[in-house]
């Protein structure tokens, strides 16, 4: 594949897509297999068809960077309290009605992407700001596969770890390649039935099942899961109930999984915030199920969102929004009864708190 010279441009040559006749080609990054012809873009906007082949126009380009705190990616289990320099750039491969970053991830507009970086310049910029990992996020990074690829690959060199977030709507062949280059992952499960995935999302539950199926069990990254609930579209006790019995029964017990709070968005402006008590609701009946680490989120809770020993109860890291407070653990297990918790962890916790630093790349890389 050759590589950009240009950052100004931002256009690579990819490797996921086929030729179909003379004046069509398919995207085969992601199950929706864009069919496109010369100068015709895929739903994510940022892959077209360009010279007879499939292209991607957003490499070394971003919407922008900021340090943040890992727990707000969210991973609770990854290096807890450690910074991150997060990054995105713009398009979505699904279109969810609801979308919290939709002025990112829906842009049309390339202006979106008003700095740019190369892989080797982020990796840089995350040692000098002293983060602990980078962050692919704000938009789906599978979209901007070759660029998320080679910036992984840069950081690694300078020991810097690799978060994707992500929905995991992707093929088997560039999701393997992919993961392979990811060290965590939060993956959103945004609901448990196909109804929603094709009614609200323009997408369907089973390749993202799939994704989920193959990072637990093929892969050595840490994942963590996140659901949004919408008031009235996801949030039903019997959905959360099948939704979670899945994860145990799949993903297994410490599988940890956030349940976080909607505020009205995008194109569901007429839909409520979700109420406190319905995050609170899906984290009990996700624990009567058997999920060891279940957490609410977007909403002021300490116990909610504190970790807490599946053993013997007892508080393990305290959580203030974003602020971490008591610390219990001693290698990685409960100091009260040996238990043994689920994740990656430092003797201490990192001290970034719930500082959100936005950065300027040639400032810092």
């Amino acid at each position: 594949m050759e590589k950009v010279s240009n950052l100004n441009t931002g256009v690579v040559s990819t490797k996921y897509w086929h030729r179909i006749d003379d004046e069509h080609v398919q995207c085969d990054l992601c199950p929706r297999e864009c069919r496109l012809r010369e100068g015709q873009r895929g739903l994510c906007f940022v892959r077209g068809c360009e010279h007879g082949e499939v292209v991607l126009y957003s490499y070394g380009r971003s919407s922008g960077f900021c340090v943040d705190p890992v727990e707000k990616k969210p991973l609770n289990h990854y290096y807890p309290g450690s910074a991150v320099l997060s990054f995105g750039t713009a398009g979505c491969n699904l279109s969810c009605k609801f979308c919290q970053n939709w002025d990112m991830s829906k842009s049309r507009e390339m202006d979106t992407l008003a700095d740019a970086a190369s892989p080797q310049q982020l990796a840089e910029a995350a040692v000098n700001l002293g983060c602990k990992s980078l962050a692919y996020t704000y938009n789906d990074p599978l979209i901007f596969h070759e660029y998320a690829v080679d910036t992984a690959e840069a950081c690694r060199e300078k020991g810097i770890k690799n978060i994707a977030v992500t929905a995991g709507y992707v093929h088997p062949e560039p999701r393997r390649e992919f993961f392979a280059a990811m060290d965590a992952a939060n993956i959103d499960l945004k609901a448990f039935t196909d109804d929603f995935y094709h009614r609200i999302c323009g997408g369907h539950l089973q390749p993202v099942l799939d994704t989920l199926l193959y990072v637990h069990h093929e892969t050595d990254v840490w994942m963590e899961l996140t659901t949004l609930l919408i008031p009235g579209h996801n949030d039903s006790d019997e959905e959360i109930d099948k939704m979670t019995r899945w994860v145990v029964e799949n993903l297994g017990p410490d599988a940890p999984m956030h349940f976080t709070a909607f505020h009205p968005s995008w194109k569901m402006m007429d839909v409520p915030s979700t109420p406190a008590s319905a995050l609170t609701n899906a984290r009990h009946i996700a624990m009567e199920n058997g999920v060891q680490y279940a957490y609410t989120g977007n909403v002021h809770d300490s116990n909610g969102g504190s970790t807490w020993c599946p053993e013997c109860g007892e508080l393990l890291i305290e959580r203030d929004v974003y602020e971490l407070g008591k610390w219990g653990l001693e290698d990685g297990a409960c100091h009260k009864c040996g238990f043994k918790i689920a994740g990656v962890f430092d003797d201490q916790p990192g001290d970034w708190g719930s500082r959100r630093l936005p950065v300027r790349l040639s400032d810092h890389a």
